[in-house]
């Protein structure tokens, strides 16, 4: 019996050690991992005349529409509300929606890749980390053309939100381990990701401001992407955002991290039978 459980505690060991050796070795081919998310791009693209920039051409003028309309409905000062909503919607479609849509088929994505070449899988979610860093970067163009135009200077204060988007970054590598494990081996998770996603940009103040709740205001603390989304778009607006909101969304990283660590080290050497 001693033995029996000193063995699983060995074994339990071995896997974490082997995960982390992985999480190494991808790191050291950061390079390699850029040139995947970079060509990647250009494979998408391919032949396009403006390429990524499409996305940033759409975001335009659905934040342009959308941005005026709900103004409009919820009487809010256009010049303080479209600043908002340009900056909101692209952090939650390019930062948020893509990355966990994107993370779903992490590994499913590079299913030739996997089976042909021997490479750590983490190397995986970082080529999709830096793939989505690229487009989002590209679209940063239309919240700061809104500022521009509204007169927005969030002066040094937006340095702030250096820290806030290497959370981001730490965040959506964790996304992409956790959901692309699960989704390697359940295909309808996807869906459900997909309806989730709709279920928070309702109710995660995207296209409404958060002072609108006023008395309640502090029930979407509890809402995970809120705290995540405000430690960037707060400081870029000007201001800086409150301590409990950093904590909030430490906690839930490191939550995140926990389950998503957990999983990768238990379902990784799985991975290439399921895909």
């Amino acid at each position: 019996m001693t033995l029996r459980i000193q063995n699983s505690n060995q074994a339990s060991n071995n896997v974490y050690y082997l995960a982390l050796k992985d999480i190494k070795e991808s790191l050291q081919l950061w390079k390699l991992a850029f040139s995947l998310g970079w060509f990647d791009i250009k494979l998408r693209y391919k032949g396009s005349l403006l390429g990524p920039l499409w996305i940033t051409s759409t975001s335009a003028v659905m934040i342009a529409a959308m941005g005026i309309i709900y103004g409009s409905l919820f009487k809010l000062n256009l010049p303080e509300y479209l600043p908002f909503v340009s900056l909101s919607i692209i952090l939650w479609q390019l930062g948020i929606t893509a990355v966990m849509v994107e993370g779903c088929h992490c590994f499913l994505q590079a299913n030739d890749t996997i089976h042909s070449v021997k490479l750590p899988f983490f190397l995986q979610a970082l080529r999709t980390i830096i793939r989505n860093g690229i487009i989002i970067t590209l679209n940063m163009i239309v919240p700061f053309v809104v500022f521009l135009i509204f007169n927005v200077r969030p002066g040094w204060v937006a340095l702030l939100s250096l820290p806030g988007f290497l959370l981001w970054i730490v965040d959506g590598l964790a996304i992409c381990l956790l959901l692309g494990c699960i989704c390697a081996r359940f295909r309808d998770i996807p869906q459900i990701i997909n309806s989730v996603i709709q279920i928070f940009f309702y109710i995660t103040p995207i296209m409404w401001m958060p002072s609108q709740l006023k008395p309640n205001i502090n029930v979407i603390s509890l809402n995970p992407f809120y705290s995540i989304i405000e430690i960037i778009r707060t400081p870029l607006l000007g201001h800086i955002p409150p301590l409990i909101i950093w904590l909030y969304a430490l906690g839930y990283s490191c939550l995140l991290w926990i389950i998503a660590g957990y999983i990768f080290a238990n379902k990784r050497g799985r991975l290439a039978f399921w895909i």
